[in-house]
């Protein structure tokens, strides 16, 4: 568990749903939380809200021992327009309290992020939401929402694996209080047959994919491993009963690139450049 600005506690590990689809999102929730899960990732843009909140209903698991996240997408940015997508997602998931909300991109070309934050920091306010952060965001977005606002966000989700570091912004986040939450953990498979991965993955007798979500633990960041496959998504769970050595460590964030799998942050969610006649 680890603590966020303000009190709560999330589990550091975590399941994400992006690109589950919606009619097996109930199913595949509900193999999670029978694998151990107690973190469910989604957001409005995935259009499985409604299916993750039907698993969790239907565990019989309490309430209180689960940790909810979802998302403010980027066509509603704006005051009033997040605090409607925010009662929206309330509806979907029908759990009660959003547990930690997030606006998905800072979509800067918009200039909304601000003012949807401002909303953010009421929806929490009015007990809609426990926590309230940002995904996706810069150091300079960051430094412009606490300058502006005076609130700083609890997380930040961000694209992060052995190829993206993010070192810099990892910094920035320490330095604010900020708790680093990675998307894409496993660099959407293409690091599970690298040779050092693969070597550190012998020496323990493990898989690929739980040396780099151990990475993640051990380096301090939420992480949200997706799968729909059973098997992996019992193995992506087991993963705290053996330790990367620091040498191991250091030889995985020695892969590091600065190689985006995602979109750019700066430039994701602005309309499309018109051609010139």
């Amino acid at each position: 568990m680890i603590e966020l600005r303000g009190g709560a506690r999330i589990p550091q590990l975590g399941f994400g749903v992006f690109l589950v689809p919606p009619p097996e999102t109930a199913q595949t929730v509900s193999l999670a939380l029978d694998a151990g899960y107690r973190h469910i990732d989604t957001a409005t843009g995935y259009a499985n809200e409604a299916g993750v909140g039907e698993a969790v209903r239907a565990s019989g698991i309490d309430r209180g021992g689960l940790f909810i996240t979802t998302k403010c997408t980027n066509d509603d940015h704006g005051y009033e327009q997040a605090k409607a997508a925010c009662h929206v997602s309330l509806e979907q998931l029908n759990l009660g309290p959003i547990d930690l909300y997030l606006i998905h991109w800072p979509v800067p070309s918009k200039d909304l992020y601000v003012d949807t934050w401002r909303a953010f920091i009421d929806l929490q306010a009015e007990g809609l939401v426990r926590s309230i952060g940002v995904s996706n965001f810069q150091p300079e977005h960051l430094e412009r929402l606490v300058a502006e606002t005076g609130v700083t966000p609890a997380v930040n989700q961000i694209e992060l694996h052995p190829r993206l570091t993010q070192q810099e912004l990892r910094r920035l986040h320490a330095r604010l209080d900020i708790v680093t939450e990675a998307w894409s953990p496993l660099a959407r498979g293409e690091l599970l047959e690298d040779p050092v991965i693969v070597g550190v993955a012998g020496a323990h007798g493990r898989t690929p994919a739980q040396v780099l979500i151990r990475w993640h633990l051990q380096i301090g960041n939420i992480v949200i491993p997706k799968s729909v496959t059973p098997r992996r998504i019992k193995e992506n769970f087991d993963v705290f009963d053996f330790e990367l050595t620091p040498e191991q460590i250091a030889a995985i964030d020695a892969l590091d690139r600065g190689e985006r799998i995602g979109p750019d942050p700066d430039s994701f969610g602005a309309p499309p450049t018109k051609p010139q006649p």
